[in-house]
C-alpha cells in the first residue's frame, strides 16, 4: 500500500490560548468552577504547556459556551462534514486523481454521531461514485488513523479496490465539558478542531515522493480502558482523561516499537523519522525519555502540538504532511498513534 496524496483543514477561527484563559473567566459556567478548578485553568492556559494556539469550530465565544446536547450535536453536524471533505479534496488534488477514481471511503471519528455516517456527507460533497464502498468508523478515539489505514490495506490486498480515501475528522469543540474533574479541565485545554486525509493506492504515485506502509501492529489493553475514554453524562460526551496516560503511552508504545521492529529484522537505529501522536506535553516527554529520543525527532510532533493542540485522530496526519513537506531523510519511519481502549498502534512506513 502508498500514500499518493495527502491533505489537512482546520476551521477558519484561531485561538490563543491566553485568549481561551481570558473567555474562560467571563463564561457563565466558570463561577460554577470550585477554585481548584479555576486554579488549574488558569495554570494550564497561561502556563507552557506545549500549546500556543487551536483552531475552533465556532464563530465566537458566546456560542462556544453554549453546551447544551443539541448545540453539540448541531456543531458537529455541521462541521465535521464541511472539514472531512475539505482535507479529502486536498488529497485528491496531491494524488491527481479525481473522485471518480476513488473506490473506496472511509471516515473516523469519536467527537459526534451521525446516521447515516460522515462516509454519506463526504461522499455526496465530493462527487463519489454511487457504487463506492463507504465504511464509518467509530469508538477509536485518537489513536483511529492507523486502523483506518489498516482497513484500507486489507481492501487493496484483497484487490477490492486501487485508491481508497481514508479520513480522520475531529470537532472536539463539540465534545466540550466542564466540571471539577481536572481531567475534564486539562481537555478543555489541549483539544483542537481539525481533519486529515490520506489518498491510499495499490501503486505509487508516479509524482510524488514514494511511501509505503510495510508492515504494522496494534496493541489493546482492556484493563487499562478508564484511563483514556468517553462516557456519555447529560446527553454529552465527557471526557475521561487520567494522570496514568502518559505513562500508558510510552510504555504501549515502546512495547509495540520493539515487537514490530523485531518481525521486520530491524533495529531501533534504522529509524529515520519518528510520526508520533502527541496527546500533550507530558505523554511527548514521557515518549521522549522512553524511546530514548532526542528532540529534533519529536520536532515536527512538538511543531503540530502548539500550532493545533490536540487534534485527536487527525494528529499524526497532521505530523506526517509536516515531515514530509520538510523532505525528512528516507528510510524507515515509524508512524505511531494511541487513544482509547487504551490502544496502541504503529507500522513502519518505507520513504525514497
Amino acid at each position: 500500500m502508498f500514500l499518493t496524496g495527502l491533505g489537512t483543514a482546520v476551521p477558519t477561527r484561531r485561538i490563543t490560548q491566553a485568549e481561551c484563559w481570558d473567555a474562560f473567566q467571563g463564561a457563565p459556567q466558570f463561577s460554577q468552577l470550585d477554585s481548584r478548578a479555576q486554579a488549574l485553568l488558569r495554570r494550564v492556559l497561561t502556563g507552557q504547556n506545549g500549546i500556543a494556539t487551536r483552531y475552533a469550530a465556532v464563530k465566537d465565544w458566546d456560542e462556544a459556551f453554549v453546551l447544551t446536547p443539541d448545540a453539540l450535536h448541531a456543531r458537529f453536524a455541521l462541521h465535521a462534514p464541511a472539514l472531512a471533505t475539505q482535507a479529502a479534496e486536498r488529497a485528491l488534488i496531491a494524488a491527481r486523481l479525481t473522485a471518480a477514481d476513488i473506490d473506496a471511503v472511509l471516515v473516523s471519528t469519536c467527537t459526534g454521531y451521525l446516521c447515516p455516517g460522515l462516509t454519506s456527507y463526504v461522499g455526496e460533497r465530493l462527487g463519489l461514485r454511487p457504487d463506492v464502498v463507504a465504511l464509518d468508523l467509530v469508538g477509536q478515539g485518537c489513536g483511529a488513523a492507523l486502523p483506518n489505514w489498516r482497513t484500507a490495506e486489507a481492501l487493496l490486498t484483497a484487490k477490492r479496490a486501487k485508491h481508497v480515501l481514508s479520513v480522520c475528522v475531529e470537532v472536539c469543540s463539540a465534545a466540550f465539558y466542564l466540571d471539577n474533574d481536572p481531567g475534564v479541565l486539562i481537555s478543555a485545554c489541549l483539544f483542537g478542531d481539525g481533519a486529515g486525509a490520506a489518498v491510499l493506492s495499490a501503486e505509487p504515485a508516479a509524482h510524488a515522493r514514494r511511501v509505503e506502509w510495510k508492515t504494522t501492529g496494534s496493541i489493546h489493553s482492556p484493563a487499562d480502558r478508564d484511563g483514556l475514554r468517553f462516557e456519555q453524562r447529560g446527553g454529552m460526551l465527557r471526557n475521561i482523561l487520567t494522570r496514568e496516560v502518559p505513562a500508558l503511552a510510552a510504555r504501549h508504545e515502546a512495547d509495540l516499537l520493539k515487537e514490530v521492529l523485531e518481525r521486520a529484522g530491524l533495529d531501533r537505529a534504522d529509524i529515520t523519522a519518528w510520526i508520533l501522536h502527541a496527546g500533550g506535553r507530558e505523554v511527548l516527554a514521557a515518549l521522549q525519555t522512553r524511546l530514548v529520543l532526542g528532540e529534533s525527532d519529536l520536532a515536527w510532533s512538538a511543531g503540530v502540538l502548539r500550532d493545533y493542540g490536540n487534534l485527536s485522530s487527525p494528529f499524526v496526519l497532521f505530523v506526517l504532511e509536516r515531515a514530509l513537506a520538510a523532505n525528512a531523510p528516507g528510510g524507515w519511519w515509524w508512524l505511531s498513534s494511541f487513544g482509547a481502549g487504551f490502544s496502541c498502534h504503529g507500522a513502519l512506513l518505507q520513504v525514497e
